[in-house]
């Protein structure tokens, strides 16, 4: 297990993903899946309300371009969508994004509660193509979901968007 410490709490991946985690995603036979935990959540806040600090606020345009050009996800803005994103299923404290694309299928699953947040990243590659693109990806994905996490718990805690 990996920590990246940060301003209050920490950032851990989790390798190997809990079940209980694993069970949150329906996809069979994810061909990568990755799961970053951040503890100092913000209390009273919704996984909805975290998935949107996270994907629309903080990831943004520069999420926007990595999702829809270089990994072709077919996203589109309505009700019932966070960046996108179909929200496919959801719980008391979880919700499940899922997207695809000509060559590859994702969900996200964002965990919270008021102490912790927690988001896990699923992925099937649906053409060989996707087992080239996503590993160099994959790299910087992993570099970049510790500050994804802080920064979003850092907007939800001020209640402002960026």
């Amino acid at each position: 297990m990996n920590v990246a410490s940060g301003t209050d709490g920490d950032v851990r991946q989790e390798q190997p993903v809990p079940a209980p985690i694993l069970a949150l995603s329906t996809m069979e036979r994810p061909d990568y899946v990755d799961l970053f935990t951040l503890s100092g959540g913000v209390p009273g806040r919704s996984p909805e309300e975290w998935a949107k600090a996270l994907f629309e606020d903080v990831a943004g345009r520069s999420g926007q371009f990595v999702w829809r050009v270089l990994l072709g996800l077919r996203l589109r803005a309505a009700r019932g969508r966070v960046a996108g994103w179909e929200i496919a299923d959801r719980g008391a404290d979880w919700i499940r994004l899922e997207a695809r694309s000509w060559f590859l299928t994702g969900h996200l699953v964002v965990q919270a509660d008021d102490d912790h947040v927690s988001l896990a990243t699923f992925l099937r590659y649906d053409r060989p193509l996707a087992g080239r693109v996503w590993p160099p990806l994959a790299k910087k994905h992993r570099s970049l979901a510790p500050g994804l996490l802080r920064d979003g718990r850092d907007l939800l805690r001020s209640g402002r968007k960026r």
